[in-house]
Protein backbone atom coordinates (compact mmCIF):
# COMPACT_ATOMS: atom_id res chain seq x y z
CA UNK A 1 0.00 0.00 0.00
CA UNK A 2 1.71 3.56 -0.77
CA UNK A 3 1.27 6.20 0.89
CA UNK A 4 -0.03 9.29 -0.69
CA UNK A 5 2.78 12.14 -1.35
CA UNK A 6 1.69 15.20 0.54
CA UNK A 7 0.46 18.33 -1.62
CA UNK A 8 1.79 21.50 -2.29
CA UNK A 9 0.54 24.28 -0.46
CA UNK A 10 -1.55 26.15 -2.67
CA UNK A 11 -0.57 29.50 -4.16
CA UNK A 12 -2.79 32.58 -3.23
CA UNK A 13 -4.75 33.51 -6.50
CA UNK A 14 -5.07 37.01 -5.12
CA UNK A 15 -1.96 39.87 -4.34
CA UNK A 16 -2.40 42.50 -2.39
CA UNK A 17 -2.62 45.93 -3.92
CA UNK A 18 -0.04 48.32 -3.26
CA UNK A 19 -1.37 51.18 -1.28
CA UNK A 20 1.03 54.42 -2.45
CA UNK A 21 2.19 56.17 0.73
CA UNK A 22 1.41 59.71 1.86
CA UNK A 23 4.49 60.42 0.53
CA UNK A 24 4.21 59.29 -3.04
CA UNK A 25 0.67 60.64 -3.45
CA UNK A 26 1.98 63.93 -2.47
CA UNK A 27 5.05 63.69 -5.12
CA UNK A 28 2.70 62.48 -7.63
CA UNK A 29 0.57 65.85 -7.39
CA UNK A 30 3.48 67.98 -7.48
CA UNK A 31 4.78 65.99 -10.51
CA UNK A 32 1.64 66.77 -12.07
CA UNK A 33 1.50 70.25 -11.06
CA UNK A 34 4.65 70.92 -12.35
CA UNK A 35 4.37 69.47 -15.79
CA UNK A 36 0.31 70.80 -15.89
CA UNK A 37 1.98 74.20 -15.52
CA UNK A 38 5.06 73.83 -17.76
CA UNK A 39 2.96 72.65 -20.78
CA UNK A 40 0.33 75.37 -19.89
CA UNK A 41 3.21 77.74 -19.97
CA UNK A 42 4.46 76.48 -23.29
CA UNK A 43 1.26 77.07 -24.88
CA UNK A 44 0.91 80.52 -24.58
CA UNK A 45 4.75 81.32 -24.90
CA UNK A 46 4.58 85.33 -25.79
CA UNK A 47 2.42 85.95 -22.91
CA UNK A 48 4.48 83.86 -20.71
CA UNK A 49 7.69 85.57 -22.23
CA UNK A 50 6.10 89.23 -21.90
CA UNK A 51 5.19 88.32 -18.29
CA UNK A 52 8.81 86.61 -17.40
CA UNK A 53 10.80 89.85 -19.18
CA UNK A 54 8.79 92.25 -17.23
CA UNK A 55 9.73 90.64 -13.84
CA UNK A 56 13.35 90.41 -15.59
CA UNK A 57 13.75 94.20 -15.90
CA UNK A 58 12.34 95.31 -12.70
CA UNK A 59 15.60 92.26 -10.93
CA UNK A 60 17.89 93.43 -13.22
CA UNK A 61 17.63 97.12 -12.27
CA UNK A 62 18.71 96.31 -8.35
CA UNK A 63 20.92 93.87 -9.34
CA UNK A 64 22.69 96.48 -12.07
CA UNK A 65 22.97 98.80 -8.84
CA UNK A 66 23.82 96.65 -7.18
CA UNK A 67 27.18 95.24 -8.84
CA UNK A 68 27.91 99.15 -9.61
CA UNK A 69 28.20 100.04 -6.32
CA UNK A 70 30.35 96.65 -5.62
CA UNK A 71 32.59 97.30 -8.38
CA UNK A 72 32.86 101.01 -7.21
CA UNK A 73 33.71 99.98 -3.72
CA UNK A 74 36.72 97.60 -5.33
CA UNK A 75 37.87 100.37 -7.13
CA UNK A 76 37.68 102.03 -3.74
CA UNK A 77 39.93 99.82 -2.11
CA UNK A 78 42.31 98.94 -4.46
CA UNK A 79 42.88 103.56 -5.25
CA UNK A 80 43.27 103.28 -1.37
CA UNK A 81 46.88 101.68 -1.69
CA UNK A 82 47.40 104.51 -4.77
CA UNK A 83 47.40 106.83 -1.80
CA UNK A 84 49.89 110.32 -1.62
CA UNK A 85 51.15 112.02 1.49
CA UNK A 86 52.75 115.51 -0.47
CA UNK A 87 55.50 116.94 2.15
CA UNK A 88 56.51 120.74 0.54
CA UNK A 89 59.68 121.39 1.95
CA UNK A 90 60.74 125.20 3.35
CA UNK A 91 62.87 127.13 0.45
CA UNK A 92 66.29 126.56 2.49
CA UNK A 93 66.23 123.15 2.37
CA UNK A 94 69.21 121.69 0.26
CA UNK A 95 68.72 119.30 -2.10
CA UNK A 96 71.21 117.20 -0.58
CA UNK A 97 69.18 117.60 3.18
CA UNK A 98 66.00 116.45 1.09
CA UNK A 99 67.09 113.29 -0.46
CA UNK A 100 68.22 112.00 2.83
CA UNK A 101 65.37 113.50 4.64
CA UNK A 102 63.31 111.26 2.23
CA UNK A 103 65.68 108.06 2.59
CA UNK A 104 65.03 108.54 6.51
CA UNK A 105 61.15 108.86 6.06
CA UNK A 106 61.25 105.62 3.76
CA UNK A 107 62.35 103.75 6.48
CA UNK A 108 59.74 104.66 8.92
CA UNK A 109 57.37 102.27 9.90
CA UNK A 110 53.93 102.34 8.04
CA UNK A 111 55.88 103.90 4.94
CA UNK A 112 56.27 102.16 1.83
CA UNK A 113 58.81 104.20 -0.07
CA UNK A 114 59.24 108.18 0.19
CA UNK A 115 60.85 109.93 -3.40
CA UNK A 116 62.32 113.23 -3.10
CA UNK A 117 61.50 115.67 -6.14
CA UNK A 118 63.82 118.74 -6.33
CA UNK A 119 62.12 122.21 -7.52
CA UNK A 120 63.64 121.70 -10.80
CA UNK A 121 61.92 118.40 -11.17
CA UNK A 122 58.77 119.83 -9.72
CA UNK A 123 58.64 122.58 -11.93
CA UNK A 124 59.33 120.48 -15.18
CA UNK A 125 56.75 117.66 -14.67
CA UNK A 126 54.08 120.70 -14.27
CA UNK A 127 55.46 122.04 -17.73
CA UNK A 128 55.20 118.97 -19.12
CA UNK A 129 51.58 117.77 -17.56
CA UNK A 130 49.83 120.78 -17.44
CA UNK A 131 50.24 122.41 -20.48
CA UNK A 132 51.18 126.00 -18.99
CA UNK A 133 54.79 125.88 -20.39
CA UNK A 134 54.54 129.00 -21.98
CA UNK A 135 52.72 130.82 -18.80
CA UNK A 136 56.30 129.29 -16.60
CA UNK A 137 58.49 131.00 -18.99
CA UNK A 138 57.38 134.52 -17.72
CA UNK A 139 58.04 133.69 -14.34
CA UNK A 140 61.60 135.12 -13.06
CA UNK A 141 61.27 132.46 -10.29
CA UNK A 142 60.29 128.68 -9.87
CA UNK A 143 57.34 128.97 -7.79
CA UNK A 144 57.28 125.23 -6.84
CA UNK A 145 58.87 124.17 -3.60
CA UNK A 146 60.52 120.82 -3.33
CA UNK A 147 58.35 117.94 -2.50
CA UNK A 148 58.88 114.73 -0.92
CA UNK A 149 56.42 112.08 -1.98
CA UNK A 150 55.32 109.28 0.76
CA UNK A 151 53.48 105.89 0.03
CA UNK A 152 51.79 104.92 3.12
CA UNK A 153 51.45 101.21 3.63
CA UNK A 154 48.19 100.10 2.35
CA UNK A 155 47.50 97.30 4.78
CA UNK A 156 47.69 99.42 7.32
CA UNK A 157 44.09 101.57 9.17
CA UNK A 158 43.57 105.22 8.22
CA UNK A 159 43.86 106.27 11.43
CA UNK A 160 47.33 105.18 11.46
CA UNK A 161 47.92 107.05 8.23
CA UNK A 162 46.80 110.02 9.93
CA UNK A 163 49.23 109.50 12.67
CA UNK A 164 51.89 109.11 10.25
CA UNK A 165 50.89 112.21 8.80
CA UNK A 166 50.50 114.38 11.56
CA UNK A 167 54.42 113.21 12.72
CA UNK A 168 55.73 113.89 9.37
CA UNK A 169 54.02 117.27 9.62
CA UNK A 170 55.94 118.11 12.72
CA UNK A 171 59.46 117.83 10.88
CA UNK A 172 61.10 121.03 10.90
CA UNK A 173 62.22 120.61 7.25
CA UNK A 174 58.40 120.49 6.26
CA UNK A 175 56.32 123.47 5.31
CA UNK A 176 53.15 121.84 5.23
CA UNK A 177 51.80 117.97 4.89
CA UNK A 178 49.11 117.13 2.88
CA UNK A 179 47.40 113.61 2.40
CA UNK A 180 45.39 112.63 -0.87
CA UNK A 181 42.37 111.02 0.25
CA UNK A 182 39.72 113.77 0.50
CA UNK A 183 38.11 112.74 -2.70
CA UNK A 184 38.18 108.77 -1.87
CA UNK A 185 36.03 109.99 1.87
CA UNK A 186 33.69 111.76 -0.84
CA UNK A 187 33.68 108.31 -2.60
CA UNK A 188 32.23 105.87 0.44
CA UNK A 189 29.97 108.70 1.35
CA UNK A 190 28.40 108.77 -2.23
CA UNK A 191 28.60 104.48 -2.28
CA UNK A 192 26.68 104.46 0.94
CA UNK A 193 24.08 107.06 -0.07
CA UNK A 194 23.70 104.60 -3.72
CA UNK A 195 23.39 101.71 -1.38
CA UNK A 196 20.47 103.13 0.59
CA UNK A 197 18.99 104.09 -2.34
CA UNK A 198 19.54 100.88 -3.88
CA UNK A 199 17.38 98.71 -1.15
CA UNK A 200 14.45 101.81 -1.36
CA UNK A 201 14.35 100.71 -5.08
CA UNK A 202 14.66 97.35 -4.59
CA UNK A 203 11.68 97.55 -2.28
CA UNK A 204 9.47 99.51 -4.23
CA UNK A 205 10.59 97.18 -7.71
CA UNK A 206 9.67 93.75 -5.39
CA UNK A 207 5.99 95.34 -5.10
CA UNK A 208 6.04 95.80 -8.93
CA UNK A 209 6.79 92.43 -9.46
CA UNK A 210 4.53 90.93 -6.69
CA UNK A 211 0.99 93.01 -8.85
CA UNK A 212 2.50 92.21 -12.28
CA UNK A 213 2.34 88.01 -10.87
CA UNK A 214 -0.75 88.73 -8.72
CA UNK A 215 -2.44 90.10 -11.67
CA UNK A 216 -1.24 87.01 -14.48
CA UNK A 217 -2.00 84.84 -12.15
CA UNK A 218 -5.67 86.30 -11.54
CA UNK A 219 -6.22 86.31 -15.29
CA UNK A 220 -5.43 82.65 -15.43
CA UNK A 221 -7.54 81.93 -12.22
CA UNK A 222 -10.61 83.61 -14.04
CA UNK A 223 -10.03 81.42 -17.77
CA UNK A 224 -10.43 78.62 -15.13
CA UNK A 225 -13.44 79.41 -13.13
CA UNK A 226 -15.42 76.77 -14.71
CA UNK A 227 -12.90 74.36 -14.08
CA UNK A 228 -12.26 74.89 -10.53
CA UNK A 229 -16.10 74.95 -9.77
CA UNK A 230 -16.36 71.69 -11.30
CA UNK A 231 -13.05 70.91 -8.89
CA UNK A 232 -14.66 71.82 -5.74
CA UNK A 233 -18.40 70.77 -6.58
CA UNK A 234 -16.09 67.12 -6.53
CA UNK A 235 -14.59 67.65 -3.31
CA UNK A 236 -10.93 69.10 -4.45
CA UNK A 237 -9.43 70.89 -1.20
CA UNK A 238 -8.04 74.14 -1.90
CA UNK A 239 -4.69 73.04 -1.73
CA UNK A 240 -4.70 70.78 -4.31
CA UNK A 241 -6.37 73.43 -6.82
CA UNK A 242 -4.40 76.52 -5.72
CA UNK A 243 -0.68 74.14 -6.18
CA UNK A 244 -1.06 74.84 -10.17
CA UNK A 245 -0.70 78.47 -9.69
CA UNK A 246 1.78 78.59 -6.96
CA UNK A 247 3.96 76.93 -9.84
CA UNK A 248 3.08 78.63 -12.39
CA UNK A 249 4.31 81.82 -10.12
CA UNK A 250 7.29 80.37 -9.46
CA UNK A 251 8.23 79.66 -13.06
CA UNK A 252 7.40 83.31 -13.59
CA UNK A 253 9.89 84.20 -11.52
CA UNK A 254 12.66 81.83 -12.14
CA UNK A 255 12.57 82.91 -15.68
CA UNK A 256 12.45 86.13 -14.94
CA UNK A 257 15.55 85.67 -12.85
CA UNK A 258 17.61 84.34 -16.30
CA UNK A 259 16.34 87.28 -17.92
CA UNK A 260 17.33 89.87 -15.26
CA UNK A 261 21.28 88.15 -14.66
CA UNK A 262 21.62 88.09 -18.69
CA UNK A 263 20.52 91.75 -18.85
CA UNK A 264 23.14 92.36 -16.37
CA UNK A 265 25.94 90.72 -17.12
CA UNK A 266 25.25 92.11 -20.96
CA UNK A 267 25.08 95.74 -18.99
CA UNK A 268 28.53 94.59 -17.76
CA UNK A 269 30.10 93.68 -20.65
CA UNK A 270 29.35 96.86 -22.66
CA UNK A 271 31.02 98.94 -19.39
CA UNK A 272 34.12 96.34 -19.06
CA UNK A 273 36.16 98.45 -21.69
CA UNK A 274 35.44 101.82 -20.79
CA UNK A 275 35.99 101.72 -17.25
CA UNK A 276 39.28 99.72 -18.25
CA UNK A 277 40.03 102.94 -19.47
CA UNK A 278 38.92 104.99 -16.61
CA UNK A 279 41.08 102.83 -14.32
CA UNK A 280 43.78 103.20 -16.27
CA UNK A 281 43.77 107.35 -15.95
CA UNK A 282 43.68 106.37 -12.05
CA UNK A 283 46.81 104.44 -12.34
CA UNK A 284 44.54 101.58 -11.16
CA UNK A 285 44.07 97.81 -11.99
CA UNK A 286 40.95 97.39 -10.95
CA UNK A 287 38.84 95.56 -13.63
CA UNK A 288 34.63 95.66 -13.78
CA UNK A 289 33.12 92.43 -12.77
CA UNK A 290 29.92 91.30 -13.10
CA UNK A 291 27.84 89.21 -10.56
CA UNK A 292 28.96 86.80 -7.90
CA UNK A 293 27.85 83.35 -6.70
CA UNK A 294 25.99 85.41 -4.02
CA UNK A 295 24.35 88.06 -6.16
CA UNK A 296 23.03 85.78 -8.49
CA UNK A 297 21.40 83.23 -5.74
CA UNK A 298 20.27 86.49 -4.52
CA UNK A 299 18.34 87.19 -7.81
CA UNK A 300 17.03 83.80 -8.36
CA UNK A 301 15.85 83.73 -4.61
CA UNK A 302 14.23 87.23 -4.99
CA UNK A 303 12.54 86.25 -8.15
CA UNK A 304 11.17 83.05 -6.75
CA UNK A 305 9.90 84.03 -3.73
CA UNK A 306 8.29 87.26 -5.16
CA UNK A 307 6.61 84.68 -7.65
CA UNK A 308 5.49 82.37 -5.55
CA UNK A 309 4.52 85.26 -2.82
CA UNK A 310 2.46 87.21 -5.98
CA UNK A 311 0.88 83.97 -6.76
CA UNK A 312 0.17 82.77 -2.94
CA UNK A 313 -1.84 86.45 -2.74
CA UNK A 314 -3.92 86.25 -6.01
CA UNK A 315 -4.83 82.72 -5.07
CA UNK A 316 -5.82 83.61 -1.61
CA UNK A 317 -7.78 86.47 -2.89
CA UNK A 318 -9.75 85.35 -6.04
CA UNK A 319 -9.98 81.75 -4.94
CA UNK A 320 -12.11 81.93 -2.17
CA UNK A 321 -15.14 83.83 -4.41
CA UNK A 322 -14.92 81.08 -6.90
CA UNK A 323 -18.04 78.68 -5.76
CA UNK A 324 -19.95 75.93 -7.56
CA UNK A 325 -23.80 77.04 -8.70
CA UNK A 326 -25.72 75.62 -6.72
Amino acid sequence: MTSAKPGKPAKSAKRVAHQPSWLEKATQDHVRAISGTLAALARRPVGTLLTAFVIGITLALPAGLNTLVANLGQAGDSLQGSLRASLFLNDDVSAERGETLAHDIARRPGVSAARYISREQALEEFRTFSGFGEALDLLKDNPLPATIVVTPNAKQLQVRTEALLKDLSTLPEVAQAKLDEKWLQRLYAILALVQQAVMMIAGALALAVLIVVGNTIRLDIENRRDEIEVMKLIGAPNSYIRRPFLYTGLWYGFTGGILACLLVEAGVISLVEPARVLAGLYDSQATLQGLSMNATLAVFAAGLGLGWLGAFWAVSRHLRHIEPAS
